[in-house]
């Protein structure tokens, strides 16, 4: 991608924003994309000032008719946000009031079933091997990875072969959501499996190469993953009708599982928690705690037991889309 050139004074700003904001660990690639949006925005105008003013502020944010109100929302808090660092720095930019609220999203996240994971691995399992696809090697594995480690699709697509460690049964996961990165122990069924995977050849020789790649060389799209993944469902029998199942759902049923088995294996889960918000790559406590509802609601049996000793972490129900 060609690197924006910053023209107008206040793409100046912009452009200084931008990094601090980089630099306090957010990624900022949308945002990123609509400060240059802006900064062209002001050329056009031939806006000179260093100052962001409440005319090319609400011109930019509202001026567009035809853009949806998530989108609006969007770009009134980047302008805010922005507006704010400014005026901390001249006391003068002006900062946008809230007009627009996110949509609220009351969707609930699908949690397959034991029998659905192994009607559908079986289904990976099966496709048959063709001479200009890899498909029938990484499939297997990578949906293994992405139940398994709970990993997000993003995460395991951009794995270099040295980032899997088949000695000790680990993946490095760098640069994640948040910018976080993270260590993620494998079961040693799943170590073994990425060990045979190297050993077939499938990857490159360098360790620089990306552990899955595509047969070109590069990454996979996610969008090709998801389709292959549908493909899945269906010879699975398992409906994709409404809201999912989606790839995501498979890094929430890890999570589900997983608390289900602490529970019901007597463990200590106010003490394990931090160690899954961890090993998830959650921001703070707060994502994780999302699924200890969740893990009560489709597992009532769970909520008697633990509600009384828990009932302090216990978080309302909420939208599934802490970490797409």
């Amino acid at each position: 991608m060609k690197k924006h050139e910053w023209t107008t004074a206040l793409g100046g700003k912009m452009k200084e924003f931008f990094e601090f904001k980089r630099l306090s660990g957010f990624k900022y690639e949308c945002e990123g994309r609509i400060l240059e949006r802006f900064d062209d925005y002001c050329a056009a105008k031939q806006f000179g000032k260093a100052v962001l003013t409440r005319e090319i502020a609400e011109c930019f944010v509202y001026g567009a008719y035809y853009e949806k109100p998530d989108t609006r929302y969007v770009k009134e808090r980047l302008i805010r946000n922005f507006g704010k660092y400014l005026y901390e720095r001249d006391g003068e930019s002006y900062v946008c009031p809230q007009k627009f609220k996110p949509k609220k999203r009351g969707f609930t996240p699908y949690i397959f079933t034991e029998s659905e994971l192994y009607r559908f691995f079986q289904a990976v399992d099966q496709y048959p091997p063709h001479p200009l696809s890899n498909r029938h090697k990484i499939d297997p594995l990578l949906f293994r990875m992405l139940y398994g480690c709970g990993l997000r699709i993003s995460e395991a697509l951009h794995l270099r072969i040295d980032h899997v460690d088949t000695i000790n049964g680990t993946l490095l996961i760098l640069q994640a959501k948040n910018n976080k990165d993270r260590l993620v122990p494998m079961a040693e069924s799943l170590r073994r499996r990425c060990e045979a995977f190297l050993q077939q050849a499938l990857v490159p020789s360098s360790n620089e190469g990306f552990f899955f790649p595509s047969p070109l060389g590069g990454t996979f799209d996610k969008s090709t993953v998801y389709r292959r993944f549908r493909e899945y469902l269906w010879q699975a029998g398992i409906s994709h009708s409404g809201h999912g199942p989606r790839i995501h759902d498979l890094r929430h049923t890890f999570c589900v599982h997983c608390l289900k088995r602490w529970v019901f294996s007597g463990k200590d889960i106010l003490n394990l928690m931090p160690y899954l918000s961890v090993y998830l790559g959650h921001a703070d406590f707060r994502g994780t705690q999302y699924y200890l509802r969740l893990t009560a609601d489709l597992y009532p049996d769970i909520l008697s037991k633990e509600e009384a000793a828990l009932g302090c972490v216990f978080p309302e129900r909420r939208a599934a889309n802490e970490d797409e």
